[in-house]
């Protein structure tokens, strides 16, 4: 059975100054939406792109993912916990994003960035539609690294299925639950503390994002933008692609223990992405209905 690493969170230490992996997962997927993204300008050169742009963009980006992703967390996850402890909404060190929170934020500031460079909000939308999947798969990397974020409770016999102390806890709370679960907990040697423990097996959700939201979504969105399109198929494709890839993963995720299971036996997380779904098939008949006209 494998069993997560338990990477020290600290990547590295300069004296009082400690450098987190999932800091630097942050900068890795900075730094391949700049490389990406000024390969990109200088292949659309003709339709107003310069590489100057990019820097720009990434500035706009990241506002919108930090201030977009905690309020959606703040709001979609844990809104009568902030409402008592609203100091707390600034803590962003303690945890706590929301991919569609972030993604809201950006929208909004790939508006801001097209007003200020004249360009439309599709025009920007589907310039940075094929860059995104490359941060989405950075942290998803974090986040196992960090071994959180882990996966629904798998049978033993899952070849992949993995074994996350950091999940002690909840696994002691599944077992006493359902006491047929102690069954399936499955030895091991902590390599912090040498000694044994047990641990109900687990999917490693947070690699399954990363295949599917990140690098396979990257590929698809990458290829198809290589030739010219309609405007905003690129920006539908990847709401498309997203909504099925996270629907998809939540199957493997667990939920999040304040929130279970909602309607219909889903996650937040499948039925937030349900309208991205609907909203990119919708605006992928508009864009090439509006191309045909």
């Amino acid at each position: 059975m494998l069993v997560h690493p338990q990477f020290d969170p600290i990547a590295l230490s300069l004296g009082p100054l400690h450098v987190r992996w999932y800091g630097l997962m942050y900068l890795v997927a900075f730094l391949l939406f700049v490389t990406l993204g000024k390969y990109r300008a200088r292949k659309n050169l003709l339709s107003g792109w310069v590489p100057s742009d990019v820097d720009d963009l990434l500035f706009y980006g990241a506002l919108g993912v930090v201030l977009g992703g905690r309020l959606g967390y703040v709001i979609f996850y844990k809104l009568g916990y902030y409402l008592a402890h609203p100091i707390e909404i600034a803590y962003i060190w303690q945890g706590g994003m929301s991919f569609h929170g972030g993604f809201i934020g950006v929208l909004v500031a790939l508006w801001l960035f097209g007003r200020k460079t004249k360009k439309s909000f599709w025009q920007v939308a589907d310039f940075v539609a094929p860059l995104v999947p490359t941060g989405l798969a950075a942290g998803r990397m974090g986040n196992f690294i960090n071994g959180e974020l882990w996966g629904r409770i798998a049978s033993p016999t899952t070849p992949w299925a993995m074994l996350f102390p950091q999940a002690r806890a909840e696994d002691v709370a599944a077992v006493q639950a359902n006491p047929s679960l102690q069954q399936a907990l499955v030895s091991y040697v902590d390599k912090f503390d040498h000694l044994q423990h047990f641990a109900l097996p687990r999917h490693p959700s947070q690699l399954y994002q990363f295949a599917l939201e990140g690098l396979t979504l990257f590929i698809i969105l990458w290829l198809y933008t290589r030739k010219p399109r309609p405007l905003a198929a690129a920006s539908a494709l990847f709401l498309i692609g997203y909504g099925v890839f996270r629907f998809i993963a939540e199957y493997g995720r667990e939920p999040d223990d304040f929130l279970g299971l909602l309607a219909f036996n889903l996650s937040m997380g499948q039925l937030l992405s349900l309208p991205m779904i609907l909203i990119g098939i919708g605006l992928w008949i508009w864009a090439h209905r509006k191309r045909t006209r």
